[in-house]
């Protein structure tokens, strides 16, 4: 067994071969798709909930991911949203906290990442931490999410898991009651690598100090081939699973993501989004919530390196294609992950409420502060205040309602 087996219980090692899709190879994909009707889409639902990474759930997946931006997709994501949940937007009040960009690995997208004494770097202290997260529950805030580079130096007594801790404790006094949404699967293993533990003992730790869930970030897109280029030192896929796993059997809920929008196939994206299926299926399988929402998230090539910029092609997203994906994810997703959130700092306000008419019902948080995709060039901006954002769903006729992290409704108090 190797060493990175030794993080996971074997239970959560085996199924993350199970559950990860394998795409059909790009010459498979249909030249001319076919019309995607009700028929088609009838039989998607079946194959997808029989077995999601079967060959048939992959090959109708695959018409359906050929599909152009056209009026009719957009139709048809639309109603299967008001069919799944109704026409209420929501949004919740909540701030970033990231708090270190020291980073040990290289992907070859990322902008945000420094070297420790290299221009620009910086590690927060816990005041400082506390601070923004004072600052935050006083405005409203009833979350804070909380990431940051992969810093070998994060360590109290020797030990990762230690700081981790300390460092969620801190913001439980800074801000008594707020949801601490915190640790990417990436981050997650790392800890545990660092102090050569299970991944079962962080994730306890972790959940003794605070922690209420994880966001489901550093999936990028789960196809190794795609990752040995975009991001060859992360977790493989097959280990982004096992992570999940084991936090939605431990009661984490966590969100799942799709970075798109550059050396992927819609194959890819097609394969990616079933194995988040077959992770739903799993946690719910074993009375267990798993994934809270999905979250689209357009690949920013404006910081990029050279070489990937120039094969991707654009800096800013193709509106038209991460539309078309909104609503090819709403239709294949289906009642699996019902909340579909996009990204106003990666698309715009105005984007991000144009994919309120392609399948989604959530436009994300208010965030405060923003350092990852504005680092790499995004045009959105950094913060977002409430009225903004109910001021967006106005503009479509909807009813907006500010939520939970976890979509429950906000105590009056708040």
């Amino acid at each position: 067994m190797s060493a990175t087996q030794e993080s996971f219980d074997p239970w959560a090692w085996r199924t993350s071969e199970v559950v990860l899709a394998t795409p059909q190879p790009a010459s498979t994909a249909p030249a001319i798709p076919l019309p995607w009707d009700h028929q088609l889409q009838q039989q998607l639902e079946r194959a997808v909930a029989a077995a999601p990474t079967s060959a048939d759930s992959l090959a109708l997946a695959a018409e359906l991911f050929a599909q152009p931006p056209t009026e009719a997709l957009r139709q048809q994501a639309d109603h299967r949203r008001q069919h799944l949940v109704g026409d209420l937007v929501t949004y919740v009040v909540n701030r970033n906290l990231n708090f270190t960009n020291h980073c040990l690995q290289h992907c070859s997208f990322c902008a945000f990442r420094r070297d420790p004494g290299a221009d620009g770097a910086y590690w927060h202290s816990f005041d400082t931490l506390q601070q923004r997260a004072a600052e935050a529950a006083r405005l409203g805030a009833t979350e804070l999410c909380i990431q940051g580079g992969l810093n070998p130096q994060a360590q109290l007594d020797g030990s990762a898991l230690r700081y981790y801790q300390a460092l969620l404790d801190a913001l439980r006094q800074a801000a008594p009651g707020v949801h601490l949404h915190a640790f990417s699967p990436q981050e997650l293993l790392f800890i545990a690598q660092q102090d050569s533990i299970p991944l079962q003992a962080v994730l306890e730790g972790l959940i003794a100090s605070g922690l209420g869930s994880i966001p489901g970030t550093a999936a990028e897109v789960l196809d190794e081939a795609v990752r040995a280029r975009l991001c060859p030192e992360k977790l493989s896929a097959r280990e982004w699973c096992a992570v999940v796993l084991q936090a939605h059997r431990s009661g984490l809920r966590s969100t799942a993501t799709l970075m798109a929008g550059h050396l992927e196939t819609s194959q890819q994206r097609a394969g990616h989004l079933l194995t988040l299926v077959a992770l739903q299926q799993v946690a719910w399988q074993h009375s267990q919530a798993g994934f809270s929402e999905f979250v689209l998230l357009p690949f920013i090539g404006a910081q990029a390196p050279a070489a990937l910029r120039q094969r991707v092609g654009r800096d800013q997203p193709d509106l038209q294609a991460m539309l078309a994906l909104t609503a090819q994810a709403r239709l294949l997703l289906g009642h699996w992950i019902v909340n579909h959130q996009p990204s106003w700092v990666k698309l715009t306000l105005a984007g991000a409420t144009e994919a309120l008419r392609w399948g989604c019902n959530d436009l994300g948080g208010t965030l405060m502060e923003e350092s990852i995709t504005s680092a790499a060039g995004a045009l959105g901006g950094t913060a977002q205040s409430v009225e903004a954002l109910r001021g967006a769903a106005a503009t479509l006729q909807r009813p907006v309602q500010q939520r939970t992290t976890l979509y429950g409704a906000v105590p009056a108090c708040v």
